[in-house]
């Protein structure tokens, strides 16, 4: 069975898709069979993996409304993982989801046709607690917050582990939280040392020892339709996303990335 986690966090602008798509590119690289689901109506996670998500054949929304199975909307990647591509039909996918019966767990049922054929299923959620968010909660064994080390980030956290616990009590009892990423992290700045601080002295192990520093080369990256880890290797954003794909397959005790 895979191992199915979300990138989630409502607030935008956080890194989810960066993580998402590095974190997929990192675990291929450590010989896992990935799945890349991209949630989110903006489809960047799609298009920072060289798809095209205008000319793209199916999409996330033909599964989440049964017109087609995940096996054949996938596409490969470059990076050697799947990815079920996102475009602007998703938005859609919510209004027509209001009359589905169970409409929660659409993407629960369609995962479970190909559990098998993955050692790890990434989801990259929108920023927002949506119906999609929801169906990626239900749908998970683990939630991945990528947080930036700042003020409002804080605010925000404390109602994504608030809509957690709920979706573990009533939805998913399976569902936990995997751990908080500090990513854009500059430790130059004294309110970013301090948030972290606060993250580990709340979070304790939960938070990952892996920080994703800011980098310039992991922004460029997306424009050339490469995840950073395979755009710059080299990069300290791309050898620090290597480490946390690392760190993952260690908590899990599979083999690390050479």
């Amino acid at each position: 069975m895979a191992k199915v986690f979300c990138i989630a966090n409502q607030k935008g602008g956080v890194g989810k898709t960066t993580t998402a798509v590095n974190l997929a590119a990192g675990l291929a690289m450590a010989k896992q069979r990935v799945l890349l689901v991209d949630l989110d109506p903006q489809g960047n996670a799609t298009m920072g993996c060289g798809i095209d998500k205008r000319s793209v054949k199916h999409t996330v929304y033909q599964v989440l409304v049964g017109m087609v199975g995940v096996a054949e909307a996938t596409v490969r990647a470059e990076g050697d993982f799947d990815v079920l591509a996102a475009n602007r039909e998703l938005a859609g996918a919510e209004v027509e989801m209001v009359e589905f019966e169970n409409r929660e767990v659409k993407l629960r049922e369609a995962i479970n046709e190909v559990d098998d054929q993955y050692d790890f299923i990434l989801i990259d959620c929108p920023p927002a607690l949506s119906l999609l968010t929801l169906n990626a909660l239900c749908c998970a064994n683990g939630v991945v917050i990528p947080m930036q080390c700042e003020y409002y980030a804080l605010e925000g956290l404390s109602d994504l582990v608030n809509t957690i616990k709920q979706v573990c009590k009533n939805l998913n009892p399976h569902l936990t939280i995997i751990g908080l990423l500090r990513v854009m992290y500059d430790p130059r700045m004294t309110l970013a040392q301090q948030v972290s601080a606060q993250l580990e002295k709340h979070f304790g192990d939960k938070v990952f020892k892996t920080i994703i520093p800011r980098n310039v080369r992991l922004a460029e990256a997306p424009s050339y339709g490469v995840p950073g880890v395979l755009f710059d290797k080299s990069s300290k954003g791309a050898k620090a996303y290597l480490d946390f794909a690392n760190e993952m397959v260690e908590r899990l005790g599979l083999p690390v990335v050479a």
